[in-house]
């Protein structure tokens, strides 16, 4: 059992990379530094989800430096869910995450999630929420309006700010979780399933930085499918999901002596 074995990261972090080559070398390593300041064994796995640029290198220099760095390569970008899949593939963490490359949080507030996830009486899902935002205006309405809607559909996730990453969870969780969402649509399917494992969610208020360089390739088509994946969704449904089996016990046993 992971539990068990000391050979494995701590906390392993999915970073997917799409030219990201401006602002990538001092993310990674002010992530790195942050965690092993605090002792914990991490792993990030750097996914190239099909630069065009000088993603791939940079990457191949962070390696060579020997830092706690995997390199995963998507040859032809199929999507961000994509990207993320690949990486999570990867993983060997106890516990498991997924963060943006572009520092809009902080390497020391996700170092403070990953400290409450451990201090956490039972296994839980914890993310972070942006609740001071330096977007632009339209750009704020839409998450409004967006997290306004997937609530309605999906009541009880417990999260208000649902895209919002870093992400992190236990392992054997997310292997539970069978995720298929290969395009923008990843990090609800990540709510929405945590709220039919029954795996609590703690949000933790994070101040969003501006992004340090390069472009967001968020764009009124990400829109557009985040509309269709929620109705297809809501009324498709998909496969079951079976709880872990420790979990599992845990919880009927909780139950019986409410």
């Amino acid at each position: 059992m992971d539990r068990l074995d000391d050979s494995l990261p701590d906390l392993s972090l999915v970073v997917p990379c799409y030219n990201e080559e401006q602002l990538l070398d001092n993310s990674v390593r002010e992530l790195i530094e942050v965690f092993e300041q605090h002792h914990v064994r991490i792993e990030v796995v750097l996914v190239d989800n099909g630069s065009r640029d000088r993603t791939g290198a940079c990457i191949d220099e962070l390696v060579a430096a020997g830092l706690s760095v995997v390199k995963r390569v998507v040859p032809v970008n199929q999507g961000y869910g994509n990207g993320i899949l690949v990486g999570l593939a990867a993983c060997r963490g106890r516990w498991v995450g997924i963060v943006h490359a572009d520092s809009q949080v902080e390497a020391a507030d996700v170092y403070k999630i990953y400290s409450l996830a451990q201090q956490a009486p039972r296994a839980c899902l914890v993310k972070a929420r942006r609740r001071f935002r330096l977007d632009g205006l339209r750009r704020k309405i839409v998450s409004i309006f967006y997290n306004l809607i997937i609530n309605v559909l999906y009541p009880g996730l417990g999260s208000i700010d649902v895209n919002s990453s870093p992400k992190l969870l236990p392992r054997r969780y997310l292997e539970a979780m069978k995720l298929v969402s290969r395009d923008w649509f990843v990090d609800p399917e990540i709510m929405i399933k945590a709220r039919y494992l029954r795996l609590p969610v703690i949000e933790i208020n994070v101040l969003a930085q501006m992004r340090r360089g390069g472009k967001s390739n968020v764009n009124l088509n990400t829109c557009w499918e985040f509309v269709v994946n929620l109705c297809r969704w809501r009324f498709g449904g998909f496969e079951p999901l079976k709880l872990p089996e420790a979990d599992a016990v845990e919880l009927v046993a909780s139950e019986k002596t409410t």
